[in-house]
């Protein structure tokens, strides 16, 4: 069950991050129209270019002229630029291609979180930097969120990636904190609930977790009362 210090864990997988910089998955942005980007070529700082991507996702770089880059990650332009430069211009070129300003992005954010949404992007962001713009998960929340990306540039569907959220916030899994791309439709499923009546301490509704048992369930509602016949325990 993802209780309040689920909230705990994750201020702290957030502090960490901010400490850490940069995430990995920053390689992995796919470039679009209105990104700035910034291009290094090690050993030629003559070459060092700061260029925006124009409407038709394309660039202008010295020597080689207009490259085509959106819907491009970063290290593959980094690849892309190196293998022309490579072609008759540099020998073994080396190059850093780096988002200076990111376009405007947004991502949907639906289910059970407190302020569910459509949400702003600024840089690189993560599923948990996303969760906590939301004010973070509501009580009924389940343990899986599900990310759809959006259909790519040929019309094929995009893929749907399943975050565990107790593994995640729980457990500190920062691997599964996955980066937040444009478009993006992330659903927070809601928990199954049992009820619990009768002759125990906390009859209530209960969020119910996997491998939950009879005797489980009556320790989470505080356990028998004086008065319980423990032999007749029905289930319904």
């Amino acid at each position: 069950m993802i209780k309040n210090v689920g909230a705990i864990f994750l201020a702290v997988l957030l502090a960490a991050a901010i400490c850490a910089g940069p995430s990995p998955a920053a390689e992995d942005y796919v470039v679009g129209k209105g990104d700035i980007l910034k291009i290094t070529v090690y050993d030629h700082p003559d070459l060092e270019t700061i260029v925006r991507v124009e409407g038709g996702g394309t660039i202008s770089f010295p020597l080689i002229g207009q490259v085509r880059v959106g819907g491009l990650t970063v290290s593959q332009i980094a690849d892309e630029l190196a293998g022309r430069l490579a072609d008759g211009y540099l020998v073994n070129p080396q190059l850093g291609v780096f988002v200076q300003e990111f376009r405007s992005r947004k991502a949907t954010i639906m289910g059970k979180v407190k302020k569910p949404g459509l949400y702003e992007l600024h840089g690189q962001t993560t599923f948990l930097e996303l969760l906590s713009k939301t004010g973070g998960l509501a009580p009924e929340a389940g343990d899986r969120a599900f990310i759809k990306r959006k259909p790519d540039r040929t019309g094929v569907e995009g893929k749907v990636v399943v975050v565990d959220l107790k593994r995640l916030i729980e457990k500190g899994d920062t691997s599964l904190d996955v980066a937040i791309m444009d478009g993006d439709s992330i659903f927070v499923s809601e928990a199954g609930v049992f009820y619990i009546t009768g002759e125990v301490k906390k009859p209530d509704a209960y969020k119910l977790e996997g491998g939950m048992t009879v005797i489980k369930a009556i320790t989470v509602a505080g356990g028998f009362t004086d008065d319980a016949a423990r032999d007749r325990v029905i289930v319904v």
